[in-house]
């Protein structure tokens, strides 16, 4: 679970003081993931070269098309299944 913590905090980019929004660091993009409750998780643009991740973006394509609900790019998976990916796409 501490792990999970880490990688949250490590992906996770909020700014809570701004109200035009959480900034995106230069080579990262937002992402919102969750069945139910979506989560903002920033991840690195290179996470875009890999095979698991291109599932998930197949994934999102097939559920939601380009309209997504969220005004940005949503994952249908569970935040732990996205958690464990990005974790081992982190290592890599």
């Amino acid at each position: 679970m501490a792990i999970q913590r880490r990688l949250r905090r490590s992906l996770s980019f909020e700014k809570k003081s701004s109200s035009l929004g959480a900034e995106v660091p230069k080579g990262h993009f937002a992402v919102y993931v969750g069945l139910n409750e979506k989560k903002r998780f920033v991840i690195p643009v290179s996470f875009l070269n890999h095979s698991s991740f291109q599932e998930l973006l197949f994934q999102a394509e097939e559920e939601y098309g380009f309209d997504h609900p969220m005004g940005g790019l949503t994952i249908p998976c569970s935040e732990d299944l996205f958690i464990d990916i990005a974790s081992r796409l982190s290592r890599a």
